[in-house]
């Protein structure tokens, strides 16, 4: 016979309000990783039975571990087990610090490394081809249209998030300087540069597109969705998505693949690495290095096809 074992949350933990503020204030974490971070803790106190702050005392380093299996043989992707282990120090870790534990048990808790994949992108021929669909649909003076041909030529000229991109003001766009102040993870703010063909997208909409959508629900925002609200992600991804399908050959790719896919080219064009790095918002050089990966491989696949020794 089974039996019931009542959800936990850290809600319901005296430390979880100070648990998040330090994750907020000190950490400055994005508003989408505490909540990721949040609910990890939360799915194994409730698998564990800690109910309240007495029984984090209890906890130790074989029952994490044991978590992390059980979340291994569930079938739990590498990337999501070694964020919930991530999640499970930085939780223990921050309760012995403040001393509402003797003892850290996550201290020598490891998660299974991260294989890193390597991104799809798009040929830059069929990043000219797809941002040439997009100036050929703008033609109809289509407001939404004009839009989208602002946001595709954002994407891949400087490489920002999708979350970025739909946050951005209008007085985040500098049109005499042609540069973006874009605020990313961790509310850090980077300023990254575009170019010609973006400043005339973008001076476009503001000019002929937004102001016929702009209303009362509008506020700042550059990007407008048709009932002038601001654009959401959501909306990105369908452009980007319904555009390609109108490329030969090119990958079925999102907003990130375009971010994916500046990246190679900056690099393809000889651009250093820490550049790539800061235009890119990364913490560390380590992530950007995966786009050095990817510029290898094709240039491997080139030469497997073009050289008669290969």
């Amino acid at each position: 016979m089974g039996c019931h074992r009542e959800a936990v949350t850290v809600t319901s933990l005296e430390a979880r309000p100070a648990f998040e503020r330090h994750l907020r204030a000190e950490r400055g974490r994005s508003v989408h990783t505490v909540r990721a971070y949040l609910r990890d803790v939360e799915t194994f106190l409730s698998e564990a039975g800690v109910g309240d702050d007495d029984g984090l005392r209890e906890v130790s380093l074989a029952d994490l571990r044991a978590w992390l299996g059980v979340l291994s043989r569930r079938g739990a992707a590498r990337a999501s087990i070694a964020r919930t282990s991530a999640s499970l120090r930085t939780f223990f870790g921050w309760l012995e610090r403040t001393g509402r534990i003797s003892t850290d048990p996550s201290l020598r808790l490891t998660a299974p490394s991260r294989h890193r994949t390597l991104p799809p992108v798009l040929a830059q021929r069929s990043a000219t081809a797809l941002l040439d669909v997009a100036e050929v649909a703008a033609d109809d003076d289509d407001p939404i249209h004009l839009r989208n041909r602002a946001a595709l030529e954002l994407l891949y000229a400087t490489g920002i998030r999708v979350g970025e991109l739909v946050g951005l003001d209008v007085d985040d766009v500098d049109l005499a300087c042609d540069v973006l102040r874009v605020v990313g993870k961790g509310d850090k703010e980077r300023r990254v540069p575009f170019g010609v063909p973006a400043r005339q997208a973008v001076a476009e909409w503001l000019t002929r597109g937004r102001p016929r959508l702009v209303g009362p629900q509008s506020g700042p925002a550059l990007l407008l969705g048709r009932r002038g609200r601001r654009a959401d992600q959501r909306q990105i991804r369908s452009v980007v998505h319904d555009l390609l399908q109108h490329v030969p050959d090119a990958p079925d790719l999102g907003p990130h693949g375009l971010r994916h896919s500046a990246a190679t080219h900056l690099l393809e064009g000889g651009a250093d690495l820490r550049m790539v790095q800061e235009l890119l918002g990364h913490a560390s050089l380590a992530t950007t290095e995966i786009y050095t990966h990817v510029s290898v491989e094709r240039l491997k696949a080139s030469y497997a096809q073009a050289h008669p020794r290969a």
